[in-house]
């Protein structure tokens, strides 16, 4: 910063002033600065900047989503990188993998880091552990699940209805024998789903006794070999609801092994990447990861610029995508 402020003609201080964004600096001054630091590429220590930015903030937040490597997951985080971009400032990122220590060793790890707010997708049976922070000021914002032992904004699909949506589709096209195939039980959005493919059935009147339930699925091995079990057994489903995209895949990989892709109706839980362009497409009930990392990036940052309203749950619609696997009439029984 010495270095900058020599070749820029300026005072340590002013350098300090322009890197920090501190108000009244003259444009002419901050161009100076600007191309000394340019010419001596000068990149700032952010960690000791912190320390005497007037604000205190350290222009970052921590993120954790389920896995980067999921589409969901990077749709939501490219959101609240946009979004955060926008105001100068940068995310940390890190996935959950579903795993309670990794949660808290990332949050840990975050607040090591003395992020301004934290957007969190969590697996946790409690939350509590974050109240300190919350107590501190700290923004946090939860995706895709709602806290549990507190109380913090909240931004996530309407997996419930979502699923109820799902299950009455396959029933208006005449359905009766309609299997669930579903994520680990202990993940909150797992149980939502699976909770509205029930209400659905008993509000239809079909009994949900008899109807082929596969739950613990998390990738598309264990879903594909899920699904070709259900073909196993006499009067196999004539439509499968896959709750999770990534369980989608592994049920789509099964319906083709078997040559059962044309007769078999499929309705899936988020959206899968060209789904819409395999024969039959693939019928989906679709979230907004979009919506739901913009919203969360816009709440984390009108908490910072003062809001002190109370939590919000904030719920984003899903919508049902007609693409042809979900519209297979059931098959004739010989």
């Amino acid at each position: 910063m010495r270095h900058v402020a020599a070749l820029a003609g300026v005072g340590v201080k002013t350098v300090s002033r322009v890197i920090n964004g501190e108000p009244n600096v003259s444009a002419a001054t901050i161009a100076k600065v600007e191309a000394a630091a340019r010419t001596l590429d000068y990149q700032p220590d952010l960690h000791a900047g912190n320390l005497r930015r007037a604000d205190g903030r350290t222009r970052t937040l921590g993120l954790l989503v389920g896995s980067v490597d999921n589409p969901f997951s990077g749709a939501v985080h490219r959101a609240v990188e946009d979004a955060a971009l926008a105001r100068g400032v940068s995310v940390f990122a890190s996935s959950l993998d579903d795993d309670p220590d990794r949660e808290q060793e990332a949050v840990s790890a975050f607040l090591r880091r003395r992020v301004d707010g934290l957007i969190l997708t969590t697996i946790s049976e409690s939350q509590a552990y974050l109240a300190p922070e919350l107590r501190r000021g700290t923004p946090v914002v939860f995706v895709d699940r709602e806290p549990a032992g507190l109380t913090s904004d909240a931004v996530v699909s309407d997996n419930s209805d979502g699923a109820a949506l799902a299950t009455r589709h396959l029933l208006e096209h005449g359905h009766r024998r309609i299997a669930y195939l579903g994520d680990r039980h202990d993940i909150q959005t797992a149980r939502e789903r699976h909770r509205g493919y029930l209400d659905e059935l008993g509000r239809a009147g079909v009994s949900t006794r008899g109807q082929q339930v596969v739950e613990g699925l998390h990738d598309e091995a264990t879903s594909r070999a899920a699904t070709l079990a259900l073909f196993d057994v006499p009067n196999p489903p004539t439509a499968i609801f896959s709750s999770q995209n990534l369980v989608t895949i592994g049920v789509i990989r099964a319906l083709r092994e078997l040559g059962r892709q044309h007769d078999t109706a499929l309705v899936g839980f988020d959206d899968v990447p060209l789904g819409d362009l395999l024969e039959p497409g693939v019928t989906v009930v679709a979230q907004n990861p979009q919506a739901i990392g913009r919203i969360a990036a816009e709440r984390v940052f009108a908490r910072l610029d003062g809001d002190a309203s109370v939590a919000a749950r904030t719920i984003v619609p899903t919508r049902l995508l007609e693409r042809g696997s979900g519209e297979i009439a059931p098959r004739a029984e010989g």
